[in-house]
């Protein structure tokens, strides 16, 4: 027989029930960030293991304020005269990095601005994919998911030329 803890039981009672079908509920908005293709490149992109504690802190509380919207929020979110999310198209010319071999051609390159020159490069998918389902896996695209490729401490993947 279990004890009754009547504080305890008010407080549990207190916590609201959250669904996904609620109005207020906006998890299928926020976005996703995958390192699946994550890449280091030498001497130009950084791996993990090359930033401080300090430098992965603010990287991982980054991603936790940035998944709380959609990409496309982020995309007109701006930091001064540019926005939090660039999404470039091609791969950049004018870049110390090489195209990976291993992302498929088809992805659209953007970067995240982090803080300072700090960058983080990946690919999103496409709005051309858009309700499309891979023909194998019968799983739709995910127009909202970041996939991130470089860690870029120095702002070398898209240089501005003046």
């Amino acid at each position: 027989m279990r004890k009754s803890n009547s504080s305890k039981d008010a407080f549990l009672l207190s916590i609201p029930d959250i669904s996904l079908e609620q109005d207020e509920n906006n998890l299928a908005e926020r976005c996703k960030f995958n390192f699946s293709y994550f890449d280091v490149q030498s001497n130009i992109s950084q791996d993990f293991k090359d930033w401080n504690q300090n430098e992965l802190v603010k990287l991982l509380n980054k991603l936790k304020e940035y998944s709380k919207f959609s990409l496309k929020h982020w995309k007109n979110k701006k930091t001064g005269k540019f926005s939090l999310l660039t999404v470039y198209g091609n791969f950049p010319t004018n870049t110390d990095f090489k195209p990976p071999k291993h992302v498929p051609l088809e992805v659209e390159w953007a970067r995240f601005h982090m803080e300072n020159k700090t960058r983080l490069i990946g690919f999103v998918i496409p709005d051309s994919y858009d309700n499309k389902i891979h023909h194998k896996t019968k799983i739709l695209y995910d127009l909202n998911t970041f996939y991130i490729v470089y860690l870029d401490k120095e702002h070398k993947f898209y240089k501005i030329t003046i």
